[in-house]
């Protein structure tokens, strides 16, 4: 789609791509997380683990409002091995800078359904900028015991509340 969609709202616009990425990071077989929160009090909006125990960051931007507004994304870059950013189809790719990658997302024509996942390829590929060990064996851990926090919270709410709650008085 080239132009943009202007019955899709930032509301639609984000979930959609978001689902999108997340299906093409499982094609590619990347583990992944939404608003894995960093070292560096932010907030990745997709931190994908790679097979080869790389750290990928993905962050979603619904249009070019949304980039321009936001200036802390190099903030996530000691973060992770790779960094992308995702964008609908229409976004202006002349804007974004050229040392990241770009995910494209071909979104549908409104009404989005939920149950609706749309196109998404990698159209650059990120450089990469490996971690240090030390930095890696940190985040992989923090990503999994995210992960982790996350399967117990779905699997039995109940204990999860009451866990976090004893957790909090101590």
């Amino acid at each position: 789609m080239d132009a943009p969609l202007t019955d899709m709202t930032t509301a639609d616009v984000q979930p959609a791509i978001r689902r999108a990425v997340a299906h093409l990071c499982g094609q590619h077989g990347w583990a992944i997380l939404h608003e894995m929160p960093l070292p560096n009090r932010r907030r990745a909006d997709v931190m994908a683990l790679c097979p080869a125990g790389r750290l990928t960051c993905i962050e979603i931007k619904s249009g070019l409002p949304d980039f321009r507004s936001d200036l802390k994304w190099p903030e996530y870059r000691p973060w992770c091995d790779a960094f992308y950013f995702a964008v609908p189809a229409f976004f202006p790719r002349d804007v974004l800078p050229d040392d990241v990658g770009v995910m494209v997302v071909d979104l549908p024509a409104p009404p989005v359904r939920t149950s609706m996942i749309a196109d998404a390829a990698i159209l650059r590929p990120a450089p990469s900028h490996p971690l240090p060990a030390a930095r890696r064996r940190s985040l992989t851990h923090r990503f999994a015991m995210l992960a982790a926090q996350r399967l117990n919270r779905m699997e039995d709410p109940t204990l999860a509340t009451v866990l976090q709650t004893a957790l909090r008085s101590d």
